[in-house]
């Protein structure tokens, strides 16, 4: 894959490789193929001049887009591993996480110093934490250098050195764990070619027409394939206009990306892809309603991807409990272990946990059957409710939650004050919606759920977290438990419900 990007690359060099945006959402040309690959041979010269060599780890701090994607492909043509660093995880998590990568060089963009610099109170107000500057180790500058940054890691001039061909360690994605214990997962450069490949033969891009995308999983398969590549806008109304204007072939955001396009009534067109996060059946269906000619859910993990996928229009005809996630992907197998808990393996998979063996098989952690040959999931066994002395899945009933008016749906459990405990569905309305009437059309829902039917329910802003903003559950759980003891009218027994 990286040598088939390197070579589109350098051909048609003249043609659009990375587009931006303007605030009319008329899209702009960033960068065009051949300034990406003299923008990667630059920074693969210079990495060498600093004295690095294969297997060898860069800590990367740097905003998606074309300087951090030429970075990229610079490593890899070194042979070097890349550690992907996150300034929110908080200060005292990444000088873990330094420590067990042990990056030769750290690579930071102006903003990203800007957090463990100049910045820190704003930062700080922002959930945004960095380590001091001092406390990074060797540090360089990606771009533009602002007072207090670090010197500047410029793209050099020279001969390009040959590209090393080992299958060695490829990238850090540092996914969870405490500060005395990080985790973090290791792609080689085979499974991380064997991931894009996946994803470009499930999206299928073609040349020259765009992708709507920023992570680096949709950026290379869809520039090797001759497809130029938009990173989508923050704010959602700009996104909205960029989607018009740019017509993308494809498009992928994760689920709250999705919802706040929606929240402003877009005109969608081509495929639409979403995952990180759970992608219910109903937000599917209103991507199409929104113009999508087909809304796809994806199911991967940071140490395999994608692992399966799923249409809107075969999850909608689902009547069965639990989440349809779809058919693993050519390559990927699936069992389940005597708990009924869903390890995979594949291409794609990841060799290792830093520090840790290589994988026979991946444990996902969720627990899931099969229906056929697609996989069905009952949620985290790490988030079982014990309810009754019955054990209960959460994502085995709340896909029922998500009908129209939902935006957004979880069930935690609450202290019930004697060792067991309540189930409680937190319920996020979609803006507009009427509380009054989602109620009464959420009634035979939760009729009908059976064990997994909650003791009460709440309206209110489901909590999320991490770079997917994925449900936070801990946090959901401490809003359900207050709004459920607290302040009236908040809360609803499901029977009244």
């Amino acid at each position: 894959m990286f040598d088939e990007l390197h070579a589109t690359l350098r051909r048609d060099a003249d043609r659009p490789a990375l587009l931006g945006v303007a605030r009319s959402g008329r899209p702009t040309v960033m960068l065009r193929r051949g300034e990406l690959a003299a923008l990667a041979d630059g920074y693969a010269v210079a990495l060498h001049r600093h004295g690095l060599r294969a297997g060898d780890t860069i800590g990367v701090a740097v905003l998606p887009g074309g300087r951090a994607l030429a970075l990229m492909l610079a490593a890899d043509r070194l042979g070097l591993r890349i550690a992907v660093l996150d300034p929110s995880a908080g200060a005292d998590v990444l000088r873990a996480r330094l420590k067990l990568a042990a990056p030769a060089l750290v690579v930071a963009d102006a903003a990203a110093q800007a957090v463990a610099g100049w910045a820190r109170p704003l930062a700080r107000r922002a959930q945004l934490d960095l380590p001091r500057l001092a406390e990074l180790g060797p540090v360089r500058t990606i771009g533009r250098r602002l007072p207090g940054c670090a010197p500047v890691l410029a793209p050099a001039t020279g001969p390009v050195p040959a590209r090393h061909d080992g299958d060695t360690d490829a990238v850090v994605i540092f996914t969870s764990g405490t500060t005395s214990s990080p985790r973090a997962v290791v792609h080689r450069r085979s499974g991380l070619a064997a991931g894009m490949r996946a994803v470009a033969d499930l999206v299928r891009p073609l040349p020259d027409l765009p992708v709507l995308g920023g992570m680096f999983f949709v950026l290379v398969p869809a520039l090797a394939c001759g497809a130029p590549v938009a990173r989508p806008a923050r704010s959602a109304r700009l996104l909205a206009r960029q989607a018009a204007r740019l017509a993308p072939q494809a498009t992928y955001l994760t689920p709250p990306q999705a919802r706040a396009l929606l929240a402003v009534s877009p005109r969608l067109s081509g495929r639409f892809y979403s995952g990180s996060a759970p992608v219910s059946a109903e937000l599917l269906t209103r991507l199409r309603a929104a113009g999508a000619e087909q809304a796809w859910g994806v199911y991967a993990l940071t140490e395999l991807f994608p692992a399966a996928a799923v249409e809107s229009r075969e999850k909608s005809a689902f009547t069965g409990e639990g989440d349809l996630v779809g058919a693993p992907l050519p390559g990927v197998r699936a069992v389940l272990d005597a708990d009924g808990k869903l390890l995979l393996d594949g291409p794609g998979r990841a060799h290792r946990y830093l520090g840790g063996d290589p994988f026979e098989l991946v444990a996902t952690g969720d627990i899931a059957r099969f229906d056929g040959t697609r996989l069905v999931l009952a949620g985290r066994a790490k988030d079982m409710i014990l309810r009754a002395a019955e054990n209960i899945y959460p994502g085995l009933y709340e896909p029922a939650l998500h009908i129209p008016g939902v935006n957004l749906a979880v069930l935690v459990g609450t202290p019930a004050g004697d060792g067991d405990e309540r189930l409680v569905a937190v319920v996020e309305p979609q803006p507009g919606a009427d509380p009054a009437r989602l109620r009464a059309r959420l009634a035979p829902v939760l009729a009908a759920m059976g064990a997994g039917r909650p003791d009460a329910v709440v309206f209110a802003e489901v909590p999320t977290a991490g770079r997917s903003r994925k449900p936070d559950r801990a946090a959901a759980a401490r809003l359900a438990a207050r709004l459920t003891t607290g302040a009236a009218g908040l809360s609803t027994d499901a029977d009244a419900a």
